[in-house]
């Protein structure tokens, strides 16, 4: 079964944002001329790699909930330039709807089991899906959806 990571997206007022943010980064990337590769970079390494990479993902928490999600690709450690260890969390660049729930801060990330990550919006949501961002985040609130 899949583990996940949860992590808040600093910066992002919606979904929109993290997408046009990805977007940005991978024409960047293909300016620079390096591979377009979306990635996340973290202070810590997840200890249980092998569950994250065996069908997990990242879940962004949004504005005060879980919004969306990104299938994990890899997980690449490396020590940045003043001797730090870090790693890569490598993302499919597609930004997955989830049913919004909320989430109070934290820092870093945190493991998220398969059985309480929120399902997809595509997942018997279609209608939910199909709502603007901010109307299904104050439904969600109003304990509507």
């Amino acid at each position: 079964m899949a583990l996940h990571l949860i992590k808040l997206c600093v910066g992002a007022e919606s979904i929109k944002d993290l997408e046009d943010w990805i977007e940005l980064k991978l024409r960047q990337m293909k300016k620079d001329g390096r591979k377009p590769e979306q990635y996340h970079t973290t202070r810590m390494l997840p200890k249980r790699v092998d569950e994250i990479l065996d069908g997990g993902s990242l879940y962004w928490v949004i504005k005060g909930q879980i919004a969306a999600r990104q299938e994990m690709r890899d997980i690449r450690p490396f020590t940045d330039s003043e001797g730090i260890s870090r790693c890569h969390l490598v993302l499919e660049t597609k930004v997955i709807p989830v049913m919004p729930r909320p989430c109070r801060p934290f820092q870093g990330w945190r493991y998220l089991k398969d059985e309480e990550a929120p399902r997809d919006l595509g997942e018997g949501g279609a209608d939910v899906a199909l709502m603007p961002e901010e109307l299904r985040r104050e439904l969600r609130e109003l304990g509507l959806l």
